[in-house]
């Protein structure tokens, strides 16, 4: 049974008061407020902590600690930041009260652990569950702990995903299926999971029964079977889609395919009535098919099974509020017309003109982004869809190269090209999608 921190909004507020989102000062106040802290201060300092990280929309919180001072970074839009300072001894004590928390050992320091607890904010429309993920690890001056929020507002819809009305027409009819498997890539951190979960909520509906193999379970869908791997009793993503296959499923979501055995027993999942969804390690979405031959799959099992393959990146938002405008230089006008030269005559693009206004970050930033000049997330897509005739090529055992002209000719559009029409939309910079599409 997880435990419970509670606290009002309001608590959130006060930690981070002013100013309250971008140099994080009076935060460092609480070095000396907490020097000799008793439990209850404690206890408040935590509740202050995690509510203010969900009112501020941090994704992770890392209390590292080093040999004079222990410090506080935060993650927010996938940059880390510090956020305060303790000493050493605050640290070890705010240590402990976490594994509390979390149903961890407070006597093991030297072994990792993983746990999580249940944030309840109290709001005027009712109470909040927002769950945190706990990882502890030993370091030569005490244990590192990272806290990663898992707030339900993360799970959005198809239509939320920032795709382009052809890639939205793709995806949804990708969902409607009733079998085949669809594959989502990219590095951690990439946005995978908030893109399966968008499918599970679109396919979602009593008339169907979905199970789910997760490790571990991040977030929790009304409708839907949920179950966690767990190694110690045997029971990881192979042996758990065995038996998740006699559950008469008509969906299936596989946390990620990691061995041969997994990927095995999910493709003849795919190939046997069942939509199977899950997730891969590669570079692009064309690596996918190379990735399972890599894992021991053959060509004449993949081909028939997978319906898309989408690899995605998550770039930042340009802060709507403090964004500057600003005109096309002639270099990046060049890049472009030579990025969009292979792109299909079908794919919806922005007017492109020497003329043409993007919106750049403001380096100084305003409150509403934390200062930064980014507010927010989006992903960059490219998505094969897997038809007779790419079926057949893939049969050939192709090149990963040779399968993305061939995707490219059918018009799939490649990561960095969909970088390039969100430049122009007024979304993103060519530095955000430099730095993930290369």
């Amino acid at each position: 049974m997880e435990e419970q921190i509670t606290g009002k909004v309001v608590a959130g507020q006060e930690f981070f008061e002013q100013p309250l989102i971008g140099n994080f000062k009076n935060i460092h106040t609480y070095k000396l407020a907490i020097e000799e802290a008793t439990k209850e201060e404690m206890s408040l300092v935590m509740k202050n902590m995690m509510t203010g990280s969900i009112l501020l929309g941090f994704s992770d919180l890392h209390l590292e600690i080093e040999e004079k001072e222990s410090t506080l970074r935060v993650r927010i839009d996938g940059a880390l930041r510090p956020a305060c300072n303790f000493t050493p001894k605050i640290h070890k004590a705010i240590v402990s009260r976490i594994k509390l928390l979390s149903g961890l050992k407070l006597n093991i320091e030297k072994v990792p652990q993983d746990g999580r607890f249940t944030v309840v904010l109290e709001k005027p429309e009712g109470l909040e569950e927002i769950e945190i993920r706990v990882s502890t690890i030993p370091t030569a001056y005490g244990e590192n702990i990272v806290m990663r929020v898992l707030n339900p507002k993360s799970l959005i819809s198809l239509e939320e995903l920032g795709l382009r009305s052809d890639l939205l027409k793709l995806f949804e009819e990708q969902a409607g299926k009733p079998n085949g498997m669809i594959i989502v890539t990219g590095p951690t951190g990439s946005g995978k999971t908030t893109t399966l979960y968008a499918f599970l909520k679109k396919i979602r509906n009593p008339e169907i029964k979905v199970i789910t193999i997760e490790d571990p379970i991040e977030y929790h869908l009304d409708g839907i079977t949920q179950t966690q791997i767990d190694h110690a009793r045997g029971y990881d993503f192979a042996s758990g889609l065995r038996s998740i296959v006699r559950q008469d499923p008509d969906a299936i979501l596989v946390g990620e395919i990691r061995d041969l055995e997994t990927a095995s027993v999910a493709l003849q999942a795919a190939l046997t009535g069942h939509l199977v969804l899950s997730t891969l390690h590669t570079n692009n979405a064309a690596g996918t098919i190379a990735r399972l031959q890599a894992l021991g799959e053959i060509p004449v099992n993949i081909a028939p099974a997978l319906n898309m393959v989408v690899a995605q990146r998550l770039v930042r938002r340009v802060c709507k509020h403090c964004g500057k405008p600003q005109k096309i230089s002639p270099e990046l006008y060049q890049e472009m017309l030579e990025g969009f030269k292979t792109i299909s005559p079908k794919v919806p693009l922005p007017k492109l003109s020497e003329d043409s206004e993007i919106l750049i970050q403001n380096e100084k930033g305003c409150e509403f982004c934390n200062f930064t000049g980014f507010k927010g997330r989006i992903a960059l897509f490219e998505a094969i869809e897997i038809d007779d005739e790419m079926e057949d090529f893939i049969l050939t055992c192709p090149s990963i190269p040779a399968l993305e002209r061939m995707a490219i000719q059918k018009g799939a559009t490649l990561m960095k090209q969909d970088g390039y029409m969100k430049i122009l939309e007024g979304i993103t910079t060519i530095e955000e999608v430099r730095a993930v599409a290369g």
